[in-house]
């Protein structure tokens, strides 16, 4: 499909869109939920029972992003937000890596927060900081001096930017899912939300995840995004058919 002048795009990416930059996602057999039960590492629970393995398991996760590149999938996404511009193209994600800014996109909204932060245990709205290696055990708050916690939205907690990533939804007229299992609420109800409105909705994903999706695309993002955003921006490429 060509785009229309003026339509407004919505990609949801999910741990798919890296995999081919190396980043472990948790659900295949080698997943990062094959060393960790996810309640013992990205719960609050966990973070309250053993401070120190939650951060060890970040801190391994920020060590091995900080040496991945971003991909050709990436790589497409940041061209159709600069092509279409931000107000066109809203990038939301629910991975943690950063791949998308390294990237050179104008605007992310990361749902699932950031390994690039910290923030405080007690007040979120406590200022948050960036951070580029190891978090420091006795790292505190500045405000109120509670321990500062990875800024990952864990399970049992509140999306970020959900007020934004809603009005996108309600306005948009194609909806792109890219390497997402569609297990996880609330994002795996954005296709549905989205075709209600009107939206086109399409998937990228080379095991497809069944939901409400007009096309289905089932290669890895990688290969399928480029020429999707190719032909989507009127390019002509020889290396897609």
């Amino acid at each position: 499909m060509r785009l229309i002048d003026g339509q407004r795009l919505v990609v949801l990416s999910g741990a798919g869109l890296s995999k081919a930059s190396g980043i472990p996602t948790f659900r295949d057999a080698d997943g990062l939920w094959e060393q960790h039960r996810l309640e013992e590492v990205a719960t609050p629970q966990a973070w309250r029972r053993d401070p120190d393995l939650v951060r060890r398991f970040y801190d391994e996760r920020r060590m091995n992003a900080l040496s991945a590149l971003p991909n050709p999938a990436h790589e497409a996404l940041v061209r159709l937000q600069h092509a279409l511009g931000r107000r066109r193209v809203t990038l939301i994600t629910q991975n943690v890596d950063g791949l998308l800014e390294k990237a050179g996109a104008i605007e992310v909204l990361a749902m699932h927060g950031s390994l690039w932060g910290v923030r405080c245990e007690r007040d979120e709205a406590h200022p948050h900081l960036q951070i580029a290696g190891v978090q420091s055990p006795g790292a505190r708050c500045s405000v109120c001096g509670a321990p500062l916690r990875p800024d990952i939205v864990w399970f049992g907690e509140q999306p970020q930017a959900v007020d934004r990533v809603t009005e996108a939804l309600e306005r948009c007229d194609v909806f792109l899912s890219v390497g997402t299992s569609g297990l996880v609420y609330p994002a795996a109800g954005f296709a549905l939300a989205a075709r209600a409105r009107g939206a086109v909705t399409i998937e990228v994903n080379p095991e497809p995840s069944g939901g409400a999706f007009d096309e289905v695309i089932a290669k890895p993002a990688e290969e399928a995004l480029p020429c999707l955003v190719a032909d989507w921006l009127g390019e002509a490429s020889a290396l897609c058919p």
